[in-house]
């Protein structure tokens, strides 16, 4: 749930590449309920409510390359939380803010660890 789902859509489209599946409109002119496809996940939203206030979330998004991603969203006006950059559990991975405060994690993974690396990793200080 989002103030302005109208748009957040729009957001979404120039931030992520999202495409827009369905999108029914409420007795106001609102947006009842939309969907959008990014990548090949489906996000659903709507216009919040006095029922239903606006409710930000945090989304992990595997994408092929995380750095692009990144600087796209920023340039649609996202804000940055963290540049991307290679993670120890092996992933790349940023993290921006969109202006309904939702956290979006952008990550490319780049390589696999067993979980006996992945635990000497984090008993090393996660080199």
């Amino acid at each position: 749930m989002v103030n302005g789902a109208a748009r957040f859509i729009d957001f979404l489209k120039a931030a992520f590449g999202a495409e827009e599946m369905f999108r029914m409109p409420g007795p106001q002119g609102n947006v009842m309920h939309a969907e959008v496809r990014i990548g090949d996940s489906i996000i659903m939203l709507a216009d919040a409510t006095d029922e239903h206030p606006p409710t930000p979330a945090m989304f992990y998004l595997y994408v092929e390359d995380a750095d692009g991603l990144y600087r796209r969203a920023l340039q649609a006006g996202a804000t940055s939380l963290a540049e991307p950059t290679d993670h120890f559990y092996g992933d790349r991975a940023g993290a921006v803010q969109d202006a309904w405060g939702n956290q979006w994690w952008i990550a490319t993974h780049i390589e696999d660890v067993s979980p006996e690396e992945l635990a000497r990793r984090i008993a090393a200080g996660r080199q």
